[in-house]
């Protein structure tokens, strides 16, 4: 198992922002301070080339992010000041999961320990999102003839409204979604399933749900790969979530989608994704225990 890390994921960045990012220092460190993963498993991405992630965004939105000509609307809409850094940041990301992408055809699991970037469009950025890495992972396997046909399981609390715009009508992408149906993005996008949930789920229900709906996807969709977008802003300690899931219960989450995916012999690639509860501890265990989940079920 291959995870894909790098201190520009979170260092140097300007003071506003830090958090929540700060979490992707502490994943590692937590992973390798309990002997979960040792050092080796861990690699720096190098950036994403300028014709990997044109594949999938338009000439104009790369210029603009290259030349650092965002307008003040643009900037407002991603919900952050531009950088060269936040750039840079958002380059190795995608190239990070490709990495994993790539790692896991070969070895049934890899994991970024950043990405799920699925706000950001062809033409724009939204929700702290410039660059799409599942998008740009998932055209870079189809032109590589990698893989025929990939399953996009986003389970983070907010539709991958992105994700969503990026592959309509494209049948060799079958984008999922389950998520809050009254959170961010307040305008959703149609992705090939959408299961929108309402305020206040509980662990019961949501698991309920993902265990009737998963099975019959990947009987109907058949991917060579499935990109799993793992966020942990499900759980009941997300200021921003609006489900009720326990920490026991995001773990029970994974277990699930990994065991499916082991089952079937489909390599799993993870990403990250949200976590904004107001202790970093709760957001980086809910992570780590991702990880836990995937190396017991696939190995190391």
């Amino acid at each position: 198992m291959k995870i894909a890390y790098h201190d520009i994921y979170t260092h140097p960045l300007p003071a506003d922002h830090r958090f929540p990012m700060v979490k992707y220092e502490l994943i590692p460190a937590q992973l390798l301070r309990e002997g979960v993963i040792v050092a080796e498993q861990l690699f720096a991405p190098l950036p994403a080339t300028a014709e990997t992630i044109l594949s999938t965004h338009d000439l104009s939105w790369w210029e603009k992010l290259r030349d650092q000509t965002l307008s003040d609307k643009e900037q407002r809409h991603i919900g952050f000041r531009q950088s060269p850094l936040l750039t840079q940041r958002e380059i190795v990301i995608a190239q990070g999961t490709i990495d994993i992408a790539l790692h896991a055809l070969d070895h049934g699991i890899g994991f970024n320990v950043a990405g799920g970037t699925h706000h950001a469009f062809a033409d724009h950025g939204e929700g702290f999102c410039l660059l799409n890495d599942f998008g740009i992972a998932a055209n870079y396997l189809l032109q590589q003839k990698k893989a025929k046909k990939i399953l996009v399981t986003d389970l983070d609390v907010h539709q991958g409204n992105g994700t969503a715009a990026l592959f309509t009508g494209n049948e060799k992408v079958f984008t999922f979604s389950m998520h809050g149906a009254h959170n961010y993005p307040f305008h959703k996008e149609t992705s090939d399933l959408d299961i929108p949930l309402p305020d206040g789920m509980t662990t019961g229900p949501y698991l309920q749900l993902l265990e009737e709906t998963l099975p019959r996807l990947i009987d109907q969709v058949k991917p060579d790969i499935v990109f799993y977008l793992s966020g942990v802003d499900i759980l009941e300690t997300d200021r921003f979530g609006k489900l009720k899931v326990t920490p026991a219960g995001c773990l029970q989450r994974d277990e699930f989608v990994f065991s499916l995916l082991y089952k079937h012999s489909i390599p799993c690639a993870v990403a990250m994704g949200g976590g904004y509860s107001t202790r970093i501890s709760d957001i980086v265990n809910a992570h780590c225990n991702t990880f836990k989940a995937g190396l017991d079920i696939y190995g190391s």
